[in-house]
């Protein structure tokens, strides 16, 4: 089987998966310009903040909030539109699911994910440890071949995260 090593350097379809691609999406009546954005802006609970890096793309949203990861990380607490999310609860899992609800309704991305034909997704970039991760490599590529099962019209096997 072909696998496909998600990274924002890798030829495509690789860097139209990537959580740094810039798609403009609307969750929870929020815009988003890429994924990297929504997943970052969960580290700050002050809601005019969490907007700005929304809007943010790639490694200009990854580095608006360093500043925040130890505070998230000893807390294991995100934050969305005013509501604490423990990292490790059901409720953070349906607000990813949200967020890539929406991005998946994105055409380009869409395409991308159509033009990944059959291939495992991976992302070895990422961490699979949920205490040092607001998206862990499981999280993320199991989402998005779900997605892309259903845009092929194919049977999901309905493994929830």
């Amino acid at each position: 089987m072909v696998t496909i090593d998600i990274a924002s350097y890798l030829p495509y379809p690789s860097k139209a998966l990537s959580n740094f691609a810039p798609y403009t999406f609307i969750v929870d009546s929020v815009t988003c310009f890429s994924m990297e954005g929504f997943l970052q802006s969960l580290k700050f609970d002050d809601l005019r903040k969490q907007a700005q890096i929304c809007l943010l793309i790639g490694s200009d949203a990854k580095y608006a909030s360093r500043s925040r990861n130890q505070l998230w990380k000893d807390k294991q607490t995100l934050w969305w539109r005013g509501v604490e999310y423990d990292r490790h609860g059901k409720g953070y899992q349906d607000l990813l699911d949200r967020a890539f609800a929406a991005l998946s309704r994105v055409p380009k991305f869409q395409k991308a994910l159509i033009d990944s034909g059959d291939a495992e997704l991976t992302h070895t970039l990422g961490w699979n440890d949920p205490r040092q991760t607001i998206l862990t490599r499981d999280e993320f590529c199991t989402r998005i071949m779900k997605i892309r099962k259903e845009l092929q019209g194919k049977p999901s096997n309905g493994s929830k995260i």
